[in-house]
């Protein structure tokens, strides 16, 4: 068996072309979509994050902001600095990219974002509506993997799917919206024993753990569809992911490729849940996220 690549870039591509029209229909009514991005010191990765974000919204037509402050910020300057963009009319999404400096509460500062801008769906306000169900600004990363699970047709309800990685950015908002497919899910992590038991169960296995080549072949069920969440950085400086790719694409039917799989739909489903923000405030959207079902 050789597994099919689920092309994420190729489906990003499709979303944010669809997402052009979106936003061409807003300029027209004369309403730009307007997404802010903050950072916070010089982190080297942050800083490449944010420029691919940026370029993505200049692509799809829409208006971009990169807020670079220094690394000596303190926190209550960050946290007016938020209140502020929340005040703008002209920003419709609000992303303050992480990691921040160890002396800023990270948590403090989603939590100032307005939920109706937190287009990272991190704010405990859409946090709260992903676990009940509700329409919401759900997570990127895993929105995007439902959304690549759905265009490649693959069946949801009443699989099992096993989800490595318990992170509030990925693992937990990953299973919620799993469950709310109505799969049937196990959640594991680095301290689950005999992690290969219970992985080689799913009939999805989404793979968001943080290290490398932690997935090998003898833990994926046969005809399994394993999605690749992890990017891990190794001694050398070179980037592995948390599936042994080319043992696991031999026992899986469809696989996710590392780049290429689902870092493209993140930052599709960002745009997305921007111009979803911007729909809303011209009353073009009924709700911001309907439910996966």
């Amino acid at each position: 068996m050789t597994a099919r690549i689920i092309d994420g870039k190729a489906i990003a591509q499709q979303h944010r072309a669809e997402l052009a029209v979106r936003v061409g229909r807003l300029k027209a009514g004369g309403l730009t979509p307007g997404l802010a991005v903050v950072i916070v010191g010089d982190d080297p990765a942050s800083k490449v994050y944010v420029r691919n974000k940026a370029l993505a919204c200049e692509q799809i037509g829409m208006h971009s902001e990169v807020h670079a402050l220094p690394a000596s910020t303190a926190q209550a300057h960050l946290l007016d600095f938020v209140r502020r963009l929340n005040g703008n009319d002209d920003i419709h999404g609000i992303l303050v990219q992480m990691p921040l400096p160890k002396s800023i509460d990270a948590r403090a500062v989603i939590e100032t974002i307005a939920p109706e801008k937190d287009v990272d769906g991190f704010a405990y306000q859409n946090v709260g509506a992903l676990v009940v169900g509700e329409a919401a600004f759900y997570p990127c990363t895993p929105l995007g993997v439902m959304k690549m699970l759905e265009e490649e047709g693959i069946a949801v309800a009443g699989k099992h799917a096993v989800v490595v990685g318990r992170s509030t950015i990925v693992g937990k908002p990953m299973a919620l919206l799993l469950i709310n497919a109505s799969a049937t899910v196990t959640v594991c992590h680095s301290k689950t024993p005999d992690l290969g038991a219970i992985t080689r169960q799913g009939d999805i296995l989404v793979a968001a753990v943080g290290r490398a080549r932690m997935i090998t072949a003898d833990m994926v069920k046969p005809g399994a569809v394993v999605i690749d969440v992890g990017i891990n950085r190794l001694p050398d400086g070179k980037l592995a992911s948390d599936v042994d790719y080319g043992a696991v694409a031999a026992v899986a039917s469809h696989i996710t490729p590392v780049p290429g799989g689902v870092g493209p739909m993140t930052i599709a489903m960002l745009l997305a849940n921007a111009v979803k923000s911007a729909e809303r405030v011209a009353g073009l959207d009924a709700g911001i996220e309907t439910r996966i079902a």
